[in-house]
């Protein structure tokens, strides 16, 4: 290998884990203005913390790009991970749909149940529980919203029955 592939693959090793580190971590902004005080805070009602009820259930995560994919190529390939197989072989076993498995809620929250706006109500209730998984690593590697799908994509289709 030239100097100038190992520069350009360095350089394509290093511009992708900054794009996995930028999309891993969220964003964070704060709000300007008055602080609340504690009395302003109200105690949630039971209705609020009850969760609805979840299932374990499969689900299809998308595809890489072919870019994202060729960069995980190259990444494997420099560490000499690939075993053998070719491009073609490469992308179908690793960058591929899978199905993988995560907890979907199986009716709207109580907390939401009121609201006139249903499809409002499905994206808290789903978005809770996105939230919920991640503290216990169940959402089998989906990601909120994704080209072809998503957490929220299987989520409301769940719900909508």
């Amino acid at each position: 290998m030239g100097k100038s592939e190992t520069a350009a693959l360095v350089a394509l090793i290093l511009v992708s884990q900054c794009l996995s580190l930028a999309t891993a971590a969220p964003l964070m902004m704060a709000q300007a203005g008055t602080q609340a005080s504690p009395s302003a805070a109200r105690a949630p009602t039971p209705a609020e913390t009850v969760a609805p009820p979840t299932t374990v259930a499969p689900a299809e995560k998308a595809a890489l790009s072919t870019p994202a994919c060729s960069v995980k190529y190259l990444e494997a390939k420099v560490a000499g991970k690939l075993a053998g197989r070719k491009w073609v072989d490469f992308r179908r076993d690793e960058c591929g749909k899978h199905e993988t498995t995560a907890v979907f809620p199986t009716t709207i929250s109580p907390k939401y149940a009121n609201d006139s706006d249903q499809d409002k109500a499905r994206t808290k209730t789903c978005a809770d529980q996105f939230t919920a998984n991640k503290a216990t690593n169940s959402n089998g590697g989906l990601v909120w919203i994704e080209k072809d799908g998503g957490y929220y994509a299987e989520c409301i289709m769940r719900l909508k029955g």
